[in-house]
């Protein structure tokens, strides 16, 4: 659960008891002023302003900023965190995370991929790496995937697009 320390003193935020000015708000998540204006600019931000019409974020401004955070570090685009935020159907919120889902969950399986190999390469007793059972199994694999993943079954009897590569 993404829990946020919302309580604010006047002080933080030059003005009106419990809101931050833009500096304030940018400072204490890392951003530039210029990035929450853009935010505000794409809709994804909607601060009340003071009688001198500067910038005034309360606590829910504070969510919505950590949120946005949140959605870029998994991924999504501005665009896709704007049309989320307007819509709370469940069809459409699907619709428009199942891609991403998807996309992590391919990186992933290579990251986990990669790691596999790093480790087996650093447990490996051999001098020549490639010489390591383990190592030589991922190469195997590799190979055999990449003939599936080319193979055209469009071609006459789904011969391979690529020729295959044997171990030295």
């Amino acid at each position: 659960m993404l829990r946020l320390n919302v309580g604010m003193k006047s002080s933080e935020g030059d003005g009106d008891a419990g809101t931050l000015g833009i500096g304030a708000l940018a400072a204490r998540f890392g951003l530039a002023t210029h990035v929450l204006r853009h935010w505000e600019a794409m809709g994804l931000l909607h601060p009340a302003r003071d009688a001198g019409g500067r910038r005034r974020y309360g606590a829910d401004d504070l969510t919505r900023v950590a949120t946005i955070l949140v959605l870029k570090e998994a991924g999504l685009g501005l665009n896709t965190i704007r049309v989320l935020s307007a819509t709370a159907d469940r069809a459409t919120r699907h619709e428009i995370l199942h891609p991403t889902a998807e996309e992590l969950r391919s990186r992933i399986a290579a990251a986990q991929a990669s790691l596999e190999l790093i480790e087996g390469g650093l447990n490996c007793e051999y001098e020549d790496v490639t010489q390591c059972p383990g190592y030589r199994r991922l190469i195997a694999e590799r190979i055999t995937e990449r003939i599936v993943e080319r193979s055209d079954p469009r071609s006459p009897a789904g011969e391979p697009v690529a020729e295959a590569v044997a171990p030295a």
